[in-house]
C-alpha cells in the first residue's frame, strides 16, 4: 500500500469516528475542503461510497462501516508501533544486539551488566560473542566491541578500555627445559600456541625503537578461544599470547612467565563501535555511556 492511501484511510477512520468533517479536519490539522476532497478521491479509487453526507452530519455507509471494522484495529496497531519506536528514541527501552569478543565480554561488559540492568530495566541486551571482526549492518547488530585496528573508518567508535599491552607468556615448567627468548626471532625455536580468527592466525607484532618484527606462531596447537590458549600454555604446551591485564595474577604468582615485554608496546585497546545515526536510540546511548572508559 502506498503512503498516500494509508494516510487517506487514516483520515477516513477519523471522519467516521468524529462523524464530522469539521472536527476531523481540526484533529488532523488540515482544511475541511482538503479533507473532503481526499475522501472523494478515496471513494472514487475504491469504487464505493464510504461516507453518507447530509448538511448536518456525516456517517459511514454499510461499506464504510465494514471497512472501518477491519481498518480501526490495524491503524491502532500501526499507531502503537510508531509510538513505541518514538519512545525508543526518547526513553532507554527496547532490545540492543551487541557482538563482542568473549574475553572483552568478561572484561568490559560483565562487570557493569548488573548495575546497567538495575538502572535500565526496560532494555534487553542480546550479546553474541565472536572474535572475528564483523559487518554490523549485514549481521543486523546495533553495536560491537573490537580492537581499533579492526573497526571500519565509517563507524563511530568510543573507547571502552584503557591502553593495553600484548603479553607473551610461558609456564615456569616450560622454561625449565626451554631457554627464555630474548628477541622475537628466538621464537622460531619454540612451540608457539596460536590464537586463530576464522580467516587465519593472529600474528604477533613486536616493536622496539625503530625495529618492527612480525611473527606467525608455529606450534603444537592453535585455538579460536584466548582462554584455551592460556590453558595450553599453563599445561606446558608452549608459549602463547594474550592481553596482559587478565593475566596479571598468574604472572605475579609465577604460574606464568612473561617474556619479551620490552618488545611489546602499548596499543589503544578496545572500542565500542556502531553505525552513524542521526536519531540514535536512547537504549544504545545508555549502553555507550555505561561502557565508556573514563580515565
Amino acid at each position: 500500500m502506498i503512503r498516500d492511501e494509508l494516510s487517506e484511510l487514516s483520515a477516513f477512520a477519523t471522519v467516521a469516528q468524529e462523524r464530522s468533517f469539521t472536527r476531523a479536519a481540526a484533529r488532523l490539522g488540515m482544511s475541511q475542503s482538503a479533507l473532503s476532497h481526499s475522501m472523494r478521491g478515496l471513494e472514487k479509487r475504491l469504487g464505493v461510497q464510504l461516507l453518507a453526507r447530509t448538511t448536518r452530519s456525516v456517517s459511514p455507509t454499510a461499506a464504510g462501516a465494514a471497512l472501518l471494522q477491519e481498518l480501526a484495529p490495524a491503524l491502532e496497531r500501526i499507531e502503537r508501533s510508531v509510538a513505541e519506536t518514538r519512545n525508543q528514541l526518547e526513553k532507554p527501552t527496547g532490545r540492543i544486539r551487541l557482538i563482542v569478543p568473549r574475553l572483552v565480554a568478561q572484561m568490559v561488559v560483565m562487570p557493569k551488566l548488573a548495575a546497567f540492568a538495575r538502572k535500565y530495566p526496560e532494555i534487553v541486551l542480546e550479546i553474541t560473542t565472536s572474535n572475528d571482526p564483523v559487518d554490523l549492518v549485514a549481521g543486523e547488530y546495533d553495536a560491537g566491541i573490537q580492537l581499533g585496528e579492526f573497526i571500519q573508518r565509517d563507524m563511530i567508535a568510543v573507547r571502552v578500555t584503557r591502553e593495553m599491552r600484548l603479553a607473551i607468556v610461558g609456564s615456569a615448567a616450560y622454561f625449565k627445559s626451554n631457554p627464555i627468548p630474548k628477541y622475537p626471532q628466538d621464537l622460531k625455536d619454540h612451540s608457539c600456541i596460536g590464537f586463530r580468527f576464522s580467516n587465519g592466525l593472529y600474528r604477533w607484532e613486536f616493536e622496539k625503537g625503530s625495529k618492527v618484527v612480525t611473527v606467525s606462531p608455529q606450534g603444537h596447537a592453535s585455538f579460536d578461544d584466548p582462554e584455551l590458549v592460556i590453558q595450553a600454555v599453563e599445561a606446558g604446551l608452549g608459549i602463547g599470547s594474550s592481553i596482559e591485564e587478565p593475566l596479571a595474577r598468574q604472572i605475579s604468582s609465577g604460574r606464568l612467565v612473561q617474556v619479551l615485554k620490552d618488545w611489546c608496546p602499548m596499543f589503544p585497546g578496545y572500542f565500542l563501535y556502531h553505525p552513524s545515526r542521526r536519531n540514535q536510540p536512547a537504549a544504545l546511548s545508555a549502553l555507550i555511556d555505561t561502557l565508556r572508559h573514563t580515565d
